[in-house]
């Protein structure tokens, strides 16, 4: 016996392939859903639809098969009717994402705080990569590394990070940019305001990182994790009610939660950063960051395509600039 995922096509994905309108809804990668395609999981308007290229129309009913006989779609968002076309237009046209360049190799974005990069689980829809795909259709054809539903993704930034992030636009630009991210050729500066005093002006934090082995999804300075070195540059301090560091911090390596990890390790977490100790003790009535005070402001590589070096630099947003102001 077999169901079906049933939901209408919001205007903003009207005359879409459907391929691509499934990928875009389910996080799917455009292979699976050309798999189901083949296999007859997927109908409109109660029509088996084999041809991928087959454009659909807002308002047409598609269908996805799940049951014994084909792989169950996961992270399908349970939507339908007019929820859903509210649902997508608000996700694809309303997302604030500024994209500073983009050229047959690379999109350059700024990632605002409160996005997540790539569908994963609990976060079916709504993604950087989504939203992308909408003004970029041809990203949903480039497989990524690491998953599915991650097309031309070569980093990542954590969901209350913002900044500069590039992502990939062809399978050669791909394989260039994760060999810059590999040999260490990519620049990466952030901003971050941090509490306590930092005494010295500048230095390295040199600690390999490895998971918790109390909870899988925090990382810790651990003897044999994966080697990881932060450089940091103290660009203020303030003494006031509240005792912070804003700091500017270059990446030497890239690892998960390498900034927050680090900073945290030497006794000066991320303000805002609860995960990691960031959020202890009150602002004193100053004003509160609403997330993680970390922005990634440059970013740098070297053209795909060109070999041209290209350099990218993100004003601190308003929300963090205005607890920085407080402070002064």
């Amino acid at each position: 016996m077999t169901d079906a995922e049933r939901w209408s096509v919001p205007p903003a994905l009207d005359g879409e392939r459907i391929d691509r309108v499934i990928s875009l809804v389910s996080g799917l990668a455009r292979s699976r859903v050309n798999e189901m395609i083949s296999s007859g999981a997927v109908s409109v308007g109660g029509r088996v639809m084999t041809q991928r290229s087959r454009k659909v129309r807002e308002g047409d009913t598609v269908a996805l098969t799940v049951g014994s006989d084909v792989d169950q779609v996961r992270d399908l968002p349970s939507i339908g009717g007019d929820s859903t076309a509210e649902l997508y237009r608000d996700v694809l046209d309303d997302t604030p994402l500024e994209v500073l360049h983009a050229d047959d190799e690379v999109i350059v974005v700024e990632k605002p705080a409160g996005l997540v990069v790539h569908p994963g689980a609990g976060n079916a829809a709504g993604t950087l990569v989504q939203v992308l795909c909408r003004s970029f259709p041809d990203l949903a054809d480039l497989e990524g590394p690491g998953g599915e539903g991650r097309p031309g993704i070569v980093h990542r930034l954590d969901k209350g990070t913002s900044g500069l992030l590039v992502v990939a636009r062809t399978e050669r630009a791909r394989q260039s940019l994760a060999g810059q991210f590999a040999h260490r050729t990519v620049s990466r500066r952030y901003q971050a305001l941090v509490r306590g005093l930092l005494e010295s002006d500048a230095g390295m934090i040199d600690a390999p990182l490895g998971r918790s082995p109390r909870d899988p999804t925090r990382f810790s300075v651990r003897a044999g994790g994966r080697e990881a070195r932060t450089r940091y540059e103290v660009k203020a301090r303030f003494r006031g009610t509240v005792e912070c560091t804003h700091l500017a911090l270059t990446l030497e390596t890239g690892r998960t939660h390498q900034i927050r990890v680090h900073v945290s390790a030497i006794g000066h977490p991320v303000v805002g950063d609860a995960r990691y100790g960031g959020r202890s003790g009150p602002f004193r009535g100053l004003l509160q960051p609403e997330r993680v005070f970390l922005h990634a402001d440059t970013l740098g590589f070297d053209h795909p395509g060109s070999g041209i070096r290209m350099e990218f630099s993100s004003p601190l947003p308003a929300d963090l600039s205005e607890v920085l102001a407080g402070l002064s």
